[in-house]
C-alpha cells in the first residue's frame, strides 16, 4: 500500500526516505501537529527535548488511533523543534526512530524553529497517514 523511495543518485538518507507514494484510491489522514501537552492541557518536560519528544510521540499515536490509523502507516513528518542546536535536533529525531515511527522507513523534515505555539513548547510534529481499508474514525 506505501511505496518508499529512496532516490538511487542522492545521498543515502539516515532512517528517512526521499518520497512516499501511495494510490490515489487510498484514504490519507492528515493531523495536526501533535504537542507535547498532557490531558489537563500542560506542558510535559518543561526545558527538556527528549521528554516532550516522547509525549508528543505519544499522543501522535493518540491522533492515529482516532483516525483508525497507526505509526506504520504515517507515510510524512514534519518533525519542530525549538532549537538551534543540531544536537538538540539529533536528540529529539532519537526519539522518533526509537518509537517505531521511522520504520518504513517514512519521508521526513527535521527543522529547528525559533519558537512553538505553547509557552515552553520544545517539540511538534505533523503527519499524515494512510487510514488502513475497512478503518475509520
Amino acid at each position: 500500500m506505501i511505496q518508499r523511495i529512496t532516490a538511487p543518485t542522492l545521498f543515502p538518507p539516515p532512517g528517512y526516505s526521499h518520497a512516499s507514494v501511495v494510490e490515489a484510491s487510498t484514504k490519507l489522514a492528515f493531523l495536526a501537529g501533535a504537542v507535547p501537552l498532557d490531558a489537563d492541557g500542560t506542558v510535559v518536560g518543561p526545558g527538556d527535548p527528549v521528554r516532550q519528544a516522547e509525549q508528543v510521540i505519544a499522543n501522535l499515536v493518540e491522533q492515529l488511533r482516532a483516525v483508525g490509523s497507526d505509526l506504520a502507516h504515517v507515510v510524512a513528518t514534519d518533525v519542530y523543534v525549538a532549537s538551534g542546536e543540531p544536537a538538540v535536533l539529533s536528540q529529539v529525531w532519537e526519539v522518533v526512530e526509537a518509537s517505531g515511527l521511522s520504520a518504513g522507513p517514512h519521508a521526513s523534515t527535521l527543522v529547528g524553529v525559533a519558537c512553538l505555539g505553547y509557552r515552553g513548547q520544545l517539540v511538534e510534529i505533523t503527519a499524515t497517514a494512510v487510514v488502513p481499508e475497512g478503518v475509520g474514525g
